[in-house]
């Protein structure tokens, strides 16, 4: 999708957008302004009051600009100069003029973190929707002053815009909405507050990509949470027609996926390369990721057929897809791994997958793995450990379940040993004295 880069690389290329404008500024500044107004300009600058109203006892042009547009209006907003910023408007210079880069002093103070300069624009009237025109390097035209903030990790300057009446669906050229931007970073406190600004929390950009994407992509779980939370669409496919979850199998992101399928998402959705999340995960050699799918597909599909929808059962309450490592499973997790690396011959775990209704697709993201020989034994526990999971949820014996399974696929040999030794253990749980 990925108009988004990493975490750092961002807040450098945000650095070095500060940078390069200033240094534009700067550069095209050194003409076209007369002497004493290119001192005014410095003295706004560097909140110079007793210099500024020096030269405007001498009338210098407050409202001078020089080769960029700028005004002494715009260098003291940026520089978060107050008491400038107060002098220049009480001389009437105009409040909304824009640079050649379509920044006027309300987006710079907003960019920059000025909250009270901000608050005294705003106060003065200030276009609050205004927006930008500036193209560099990774920010694109039509940036209005939340945007900005947001970008810049401006908190305060957020909500003081949005208590002003800020549009906050505003989109720029390319259709990123603020919540992306705060995704982008992590920003959690920034997001919460634009949703309960009620931001459109599914709004996709250029590249069809909405908030839940980018923040999956880059690894903000609490983004995520939120998101999910305030009930967001995570079926929406971006121009690679990814889901969130496609992406976090691709990257093996397993907490934020543990989050997507807990949320319950539409499993059989395919990307452009035909492949589902399961596919994605399987080729990714995300093993845990892709069992945790396939535990998922087959608790939804169980739950579908036993529980009614508004069900407040136990299962919904302990629902996780991650591996078991309880000291309660210890017993029977032992006597699977037996079975799958002792005594199941090759291709017997695939019987007892049919025999469990495990899908096609279930067998090759299981089978993606290992291409040895003796690579059955593996598959085998894998499909084991998830058939467990589906037990467990349902409340089942899994002593009775292997014993079924197994005569199921004519190993009765292997089923009675099973049963004996279960019965035998005092420790293990479930005992199967009724079969």
């Amino acid at each position: 999708m990925q108009e988004t880069f990493s975490r750092n690389s961002n807040y450098f290329l945000l650095l070095l957008n500060t940078t390069t404008y200033r240094i534009a500024c700067l550069v095209f500044s050194r003409a076209s302004v007369l002497h004493s107004e290119k001192e005014f300009h410095d003295a706004a600058k560097r909140n110079d009051i007793a210099r500024m109203q020096e030269l405007i006892r001498t009338r210098v042009n407050v409202k001078a600009k020089n080769n960029t547009d700028r005004t002494a209006l715009h260098w003291a907003a940026g520089a978060g100069n107050e008491q400038a910023v107060r002098l220049l408007l009480e001389h009437e210079v105009p409040v909304d003029d824009k640079d050649s880069f379509g920044m006027n002093a309300l987006l710079l103070s907003a960019w920059f973190g000025h909250l009270r300069v901000l608050q005294i624009l705003v106060n003065a009237g200030a276009k609050i929707n205004c927006v930008n025109k500036l193209v560099l390097l990774c920010f694109q035209e039509g940036l209005t002053a939340l945007h900005l903030a947001v970008e810049g990790g401006h908190y305060d300057c957020v909500k003081l815009l949005l208590e002003a009446g800020c549009d906050v669906n505003a989109q720029t050229q390319k259709a990123m909405t603020c919540l992306h931007y705060a995704a982008l970073h992590g920003y959690e406190d920034m997001a919460r507050v634009l949703i309960d600004a009620r931001i459109y929390i599914d709004a996709v950009n250029h590249q069809n990509a909405s908030a839940v994407h980018i923040a999956v992509l880059q690894n903000f779980p609490a983004i995520v949470k939120l998101l999910i939370d305030t009930e967001c669409n995570l079926d929406i496919p971006d121009n690679r027609q990814q889901t969130p979850l496609h992406i976090a199998a691709e990257h093996g992101r397993q907490d934020i996926a543990e989050m997507i399928l807990i949320a319950g998402v539409n499993l059989k959705l395919i990307d452009k390369q035909g492949k589902t999340s399961l596919d994605v995960a399987a080729r990714g050699n995300h093993i845990n990721l892709a069992d945790m799918i396939i535990k998922a597909d087959r608790f939804y599909k169980w739950e579908k057929d036993n529980l009614s929808s508004d069900s407040d059962s136990w299962v919904a309450k302990h629902l996780t897809f991650k591996q078991d490592h309880r000291l309660e499973t210890q017993h029977i997790r032992s006597v699977m791994w037996r079975l799958a690396t002792k005594y199941l011959k090759p291709n017997e775990w695939k019987k007892l997958a049919h025999y469990w209704k495990f899908t096609d697709a279930h067998i090759r993201a299981i089978e993606q793995q290992w291409a040895g020989t003796k690579s059955y034994r593996e598959h085998g526990h894998r499909m084991l450990l998830i058939w467990l999971h589906g037990v467990i949820m349902a409340g089942d014996n899994p002593i009775k379940g292997l014993y079924e399974g197994l005569v199921g696929i004519c190993r009765r040999d292997l089923a009675e040993s099973i049963r004996k030794k279960a019965n035998a253990e005092s420790t293990s749980p479930r005992k199967c004295t009724a079969m």
